[in-house]
Formats: C-alpha cells, sequence, structure tokens
C-alpha cells in the first residue's frame, strides 16, 4: 500500500498525470521520445554514409505524401459524410419527438430541422400532426412530404415549395402562402381560411371540402382541380383561374366576395350569371 501511494507521488511530481490527462501532450510526448530512438540509431548513417541514406529518406517521404493525400482526404471524406449523415439523423428524430406537442418551442424547433434538413437537400419529410403555429418557413422545399393534420396557422410559407404534398385537413388559418406551390396536392378538408394565398398555385390538386372563406386568392391558379363542396365565402378571387375545375357548383363561387376577370369555364360562367346577374358585368 505504502509503495503505491508513493508511486503516485512520483508520477505527480514527474507530471505524468497531467500527460496522460492532455491528449495533445500525450502526442507530443510520444513523438518527442520516438525522434530520439530514431535519430539515434541513425545518427551513424547521417555522420558515415549520408549519400546514400538521404534518397531512401525521401522515398519514404514521398510515400508519406502519398498516404496523406489519399488515404488522409478518403477518411476526411469519409468523415465528413458519417457526420452528415448523423446529423440529418438527428434533425429527423427532434421532429419525430416534437410531433404532436403543442407548444411555441416545439414549433420553432420543428422549423429550424426543416430549414436545416434543406440545406443537406432533404425535402420530403413526415410532418404529419406537427405543430407549427406563427413559424417562419418562407422559401422552404416540402415537396412530397406528408403534412396531414399539421398546423399551420399564421405561419410564413411565402413561396414556399409544398406540390405534391399531401396536406388533408391540415391548418392554414391566416397564414401567408404568397406565391406558394401546391400544385397536384392532396387537401381534403384542410382549412385555408382568411389566409393569404395570392399567386398560389394549387393546378391539379385535390380540394374537396377545403375551407378559403375570407381568403385572398387574388390570381391563385386552381385549374384543373377537384373542388367538390370547397368553401369559397367571401374570398376574394381576383384574376384566380379555375379553367377545367371540376365539382364545382355556381352557388360556390356566388357566395365570393369578388370575381372580377377570373377565369371560369363558360358553361359555369353562365350558370353563375343566372344565379346572380350582377356578375354579368364584372
Amino acid at each position: 500500500m505504502d509503495w503505491i501511494k508513493l508511486r503516485r507521488r512520483l508520477l505527480h511530481k514527474l507530471g505524468i498525470y497531467k500527460i496522460l490527462e492532455n491528449s495533445l501532450s500525450t502526442s507530443l510526448s510520444v513523438l518527442g521520445f520516438l525522434s530520439i530512438i530514431v535519430l539515434g540509431l541513425s545518427l551513424p548513417y547521417y555522420l558515415y554514409d549520408f549519400d546514400g541514406f538521404y534518397p531512401q529518406v525521401l522515398a519514404e517521404a514521398h510515400g508519406m505524401l502519398f498516404d496523406i493525400a489519399i488515404i488522409g482526404i478518403l477518411i476526411f471524406w469519409l468523415n465528413k459524410r458519417g457526420e452528415t449523415r448523423h446529423q440529418i439523423r438527428t434533425y429527423l428524430d427532434e421532429i419525430d419527438d416534437f410531433r404532436r406537442w403543442v407548444s411555441e418551442e416545439a414549433a420553432f424547433r420543428t422549423a429550424g430541422n426543416i430549414k436545416r434538413l434543406n440545406r443537406h437537400n432533404i425535402s420530403e419529410l413526415n410532418l404529419a400532426e406537427s405543430h407549427l403555429v406563427r413559424t417562419n418557413l418562407n422559401d422552404v422545399i416540402l415537396s412530397h412530404s406528408n403534412l396531414n393534420l399539421a398546423n399551420f396557422s399564421y405561419a410564413h410559407l411565402i413561396g414556399a415549395d409544398l406540390a405534391q404534398c399531401r396536406m388533408n385537413q391540415s391548418i392554414f388559418h391566416q397564414a401567408h402562402l404568397n406565391r406558394a406551390s401546391m400544385s397536384e396536392c392532396y387537401a381534403s378538408g384542410a382549412d385555408f381560411s382568411k389566409s393569404f394565398l395570392i399567386g398560389a398555385d394549387f393546378s391539379k390538386s385535390f380540394l374537396i371540402k377545403s375551407n378559403f372563406e375570407e381568403a385572398a386568392l387574388m390570381e391563385a391558379d386552381f385549374s384543373n382541380c377537384e373542388l367538390s363542396e370547397a368553401n369559397f365565402k367571401n374570398a376574394n378571387l381576383l384574376k384566380a383561374n379555375f379553367s377545367g375545375a371540376t365539382g364545382l357548383t355556381p352557388q360556390q363561387l356566388t357566395e365570393a366576395q369578388n370575381l372580377h376577370l377570373a377565369k371560369i369555364d363558360k358553361p359555369l360562367w353562365k350558370l353563375i350569371c343566372e344565379l346572380n346577374p350582377a356578375w354579368a358585368d364584372r
């Protein structure tokens, strides 16, 4: 027991413990120790056979450079790729962890993870039932994502790419979606009430029972959409495009606030004018 204590005191005095605790100091110490041994053993060659020894040193140096250039760079690339995959996995796991958590922190943490994944060119995400109220998601790319039952109320999604998403029963109440791309989406029962959708692209989307009440839909594109039972009550449809849309009834559009310069197929427009002659002078 006394011998163990004596050894520890000796190691502390020599600073060995500090060296072992510091990886850099340990590496430098090992390098210095091995350098003394190698240079000591090589001293006769330096003194008496330098001309024959020097080419061999250069050959080894070239081999070392090759190892650094090829193997070192390869290892660096593999490590970087591994770190990137780990980061992506972490962001995806956090999105899953915050799912169904209705809080401001959950919303902003999820929004941050979406932007980070976008920077890694990851856009197809599972955001079903996520809480994203009042978040800033301008210009994000979420094409082909699952947004079913997600809540984007009061969020900013200006210029966002939501093409071919599933957003059935999602909530976009008073959201800012100007110039957003939502073509070929499945948004049955989605709530866009009082939202700003100026220039939004809904072409070829399924919008059955979607709610656009009091929404700003100027120049919005609903061409070739399925719009059965969609609600356009008091919506502003200035220059909106309904060409080729199916499921529309005259009653749906006569409840709109404004149909001025809207593109509507002639048979449907004729029925709208019969119901409300005031629209004939649009």
